[in-house]
């Protein structure tokens, strides 16, 4: 048995790191803001670490993932891939999992990088959500 997993873990946002509410006792993650922390390995870490031992722990909670960032660098995509990749597992796996990626209406950027996300799902529900 590892360490027992955390409920939740909240995290304000800062000028290089976004919001964090992952409330995994109710099964809603939620990244917001911006990200290009100075070491994206030290920040996405724990929440990684965490998001694993919550699905190795539980099987049947469905999981809902809100991203909604207005800006991240290309080490922060690297790890929220990483961040996908076990939830993609576990809808696999009979999980239900949805992941919303949010969007400010007209940033054909951050759509086109949802779009490049989403083409690496195939159990998991991938929602653009456009905000207007």
């Amino acid at each position: 048995m590892g360490p027992p997993t955390m409920d939740r873990i909240q995290l304000a946002a800062t000028d290089r790191s976004p919001q964090v509410d992952f409330d995994f006792a109710s099964g809603h993650l939620s990244l917001r803001g911006e990200s290009y922390p100075e070491d994206a390995a030290a920040f996405f870490g724990p929440l990684l670490q965490s998001l694993r031992a919550h699905l190795a722990e539980t099987s049947a909670t469905p999981i809902v993932f809100e991203v909604g960032l207005a800006y991240f660098n290309s080490s922060s995509a690297k790890a929220l891939m990483n961040l996908f990749m076990p939830l993609e597992d576990a809808a696999g796996a009979g999980r239900p999992v949805t992941v919303r990626w949010r969007f400010a209406e007209g940033d054909e950027t951050i759509a086109e990088a949802g779009e490049d996300f989403a083409a690496d799902f195939a159990h998991a529900r991938f929602e653009m959500v456009e905000e207007a």
